[in-house]
């Protein structure tokens, strides 16, 4: 009896657990994404418009189950929808709508798109779909991988057609999970229902009725969900359903529960205890990644690189629109004072996620050891709070795209200045391609990454897409990210990675600082031909001269004949960077050279690519691996930005 007894104090122990636990499962498996057939009309507006309402959802997920934006007008607005199923508690909403967060802005380029997880449902559109239930890509997906019995059958029939009647009683807002157990404990079913909340009562009724209908089809098996456009309904022999959330929400949830359970009590304890112990080890195996991110933060808790959450927050006033700097595809930059008075520049990351935050402190680990007077250095990041933040050093002159590409500020940067600019540029690349241990490839050079400090000195930002390998390896095969307009043709191509995509991205770079002009991949640019394509023409008949931005006025110098020659040695240089084929780029070390020593001869360059079309944009959609060219292909999706974004 004594050593029976401390097991039983033990297992009532787990028991009392299992009856007040309050952390649940956020059930972030992503199930399904479908992104739409149609591009965006106009990048620089859509992106924000979407950003913004990614933004907006985020706010209100984080004290409701769901969250709505309107953002913009047709053709770029940007309407969206994400909520929560009714049985997750608040903080594992918010976690799932961070996974979906993370993975739906993958549609890019096309205008909207869907995601289902087991936990949530997320939307964007460029027009009101709020009030729809049903479409033609409605679907139903079976889990064939047990074939269940009639018991069984008869169990998730029972508890589907429950929960369908049950989740429109409270016009539209009703969750229901419904769990119908038989004789055998083999042969409950667990199903649980939801309808948007933008659904009236009727057309909730009607989504369900269909969700109903088309996942019936899957019996026997023993999973099945119908992703339907205006409800979820899963049905499983499995309990994945989370504990009854706290009320106090605005919306109700209502569980109803069918059993027939056995006479004997010591049995149907034991079993309680079997299956908790069970769903404890599911549980356990499936938050494994959250657990590593658990030691990761604490790791990071005691380095130097660690910065409080709330004392960022308080540093940039709560994230005040008045301290925003920039914003880019990858996050919003607020600047920010430290207590002691230091000047920062806070990133606030547009993809959060915390079960990535391995990638994330990696990522940190690798950037936080590159030191160089041409890198914007970083002093830290803060992952342990509600969303992932970058801390570097604030620059008062911002980013280069904002003098060259300005009228009136472009006069504040002479040749002499943009030539120190360049050389600057090609220094802090060089350090990264080859004096690290481990070859580190930028993959978003361009204007906007350059920040300059109060002495107008060149320093490369935005390390968000940098990438590292070891130098045995000749390149890596990675997902397309980048900046249309800036990206190399092979990389573009091929997902196949080299510095040589920095060379390609740093040639752009030159042309757009020497002539003043944006490589515009814009359909409404005032330009029919992209500025790689003006450059060669003028270099092929002898004219770069009339490309020089005019607000370098070389007139005005006693050495006026001098720059342009070596205006004329850059756009060179600019070319040879270009090249279409990788091998004839040269290193950044002989570009380095190329430009600083003017009796370097210089090769003629090739063709660069994409001269017979108008647009880069045109082969910019040809066949990237990691985008949805295809409209058929849901998961595999490019990772774009925009020029149009000042990231610092």
């Amino acid at each position: 009896m004594k050593k029976t007894l401390p097991s039983l104090l033990f297992l009532l122990f787990l028991l009392s657990l299992s009856t007040n636990r309050t952390k649940a499962d956020p059930r972030s498996t992503t199930i399904l994404t479908r992104c739409g057939t149609q591009l965006e009309y106009n990048t620089s507006i859509y992106v924000v418009n979407f950003v913004a309402t990614m933004a907006n959802i985020s706010t209100q997920i984080q004290n409701a189950h769901y969250g709505l934006s309107i953002v913009g007008s047709k053709p770029d607005a940007s309407l969206g929808l994400a909520q929560c199923y009714g049985d997750l508690s608040q903080l594992d909403c918010v976690l799932c709508y961070a996974e979906a967060r993370t993975i739906l802005p993958n549609c890019y380029p096309m205008n909207g798109g869907r995601i289902y997880l087991d936990g949530c449902f997320m939307r964007v559109e460029n027009y009101t779909f709020f009030q729809e239930y049903t479409g033609p890509n409605d679907t139903a997906l079976c889990g064939n991988t047990t074939r269940r019995s009639t018991q069984f059958v008869d169990s998730a029939r029972q508890a589907i057609s429950q929960a369908t009647a049950a989740a429109p009683l409270n016009g539209g807002y009703a969750r229901a999970a419904v769990s119908t157990a038989a004789a055998s404990a083999n042969e409950s079913a667990y199903v649980l229902a939801n309808c948007w909340v933008t659904l009236n009562s009727s057309s909730c009724t009607a989504c369900l009725q269909n969700a109903s209908a088309s996942v019936n089809k899957c019996l026997p098996w023993s999973e099945g969900r119908a992703l339907n456009t205006g409800c979820y309904l899963r049905y499983s022999d499995t309990d994945f359903l989370n504990p009854i959330p706290r009320s106090g929400r605005s919306v109700s949830v209502i569980i109803l529960i069918v059993a027939i359970v056995s006479s004997i009590v010591a049995v149907g304890v034991g079993g309680a205890i079997g299956v908790y112990m069970w769903k404890q080890r599911r549980i356990q195996n499936k938050r494994k990644g959250s657990n590593d991110a658990v030691k990761l933060a604490k790791t990071l808790t005691k380095s130097s690189l660690n910065f409080k959450y709330s004392v960022l927050e308080k540093a940039t006033g709560s994230f005040d629109i008045a301290n925003k700097l920039g914003q880019g595809g990858f996050g919003t930059v607020y600047k920010g004072v430290l207590p002691d008075g230091r000047e920062i520049a806070v990133k606030r990351l547009f993809f959060n996620n915390k079960h990535r935050a391995g990638d994330f402190y990696n990522e940190v680990n690798i950037i936080s050891s590159v030191e160089h007077k041409n890198l914007v250095r970083l002093l830290g990041c803060s992952c342990s709070g509600p969303e992932s933040l970058l801390v570097y050093e604030y620059l008062h002159n911002k980013s280069l795209d904002r003098f060259v590409f300005d009228p009136d500020k472009g006069k504040a940067l002479n040749w002499e200045k943009r030539f120190q600019i360049i050389i600057g540029t090609v220094e802090g690349l060089v350090y990264l391609h080859e004096n690290t241990k481990n070859r580190i490839i930028h993959r978003d050079i361009k204007l906007s990454n350059i920040l300059l400090d109060s002495r107008l000195r060149a320093k490369i930002a935005d390390f968000g897409l940098a990438r590292s390998f070891q130098e045995d390896k000749s390149h890596i095969s990675t997902a397309i990210a980048g900046t249309l307009g800036y990206m190399a043709p092979e990389y573009l191509a091929h997902g196949q990675l080299t510095e040589k995509a920095d060379v390609y991205s740093f040639g752009v770079l030159l042309i757009e600082i020497v002539s003043g002009r944006p490589n515009n991949m814009n359909k409404d640019s005032d330009y029919s031909d992209s500025l790689i394509t003006v450059a060669w023409n003028h270099f092929q008949v002898g004219t770069v001269e009339e490309m020089i931005d005019p607000n370098l006025m070389l007139h005005n110098y006693e050495n006026a004949e001098y720059m342009k020659e070596q205006i004329m040695r850059v756009v060179h240089v600019g070319l040879l960077c270009m090249q279409e084929n990788p091998a004839l780029r040269p290193s950044m070390s002989r570009t380095l050279q190329m430009l600083s020593k003017m009796e370097v001869e210089l090769a003629p360059p090739t063709n660069p690519p994409f001269i017979d079309e108008k647009t880069m944009e045109l082969n910019d959609m040809s066949e990237d691996p990691y985008h949805p060219l295809n409209p058929n292909s849901a998961h595999s999706i490019a990772t774009v930005s925009t020029s149009s974004f000042h990231p610092r």
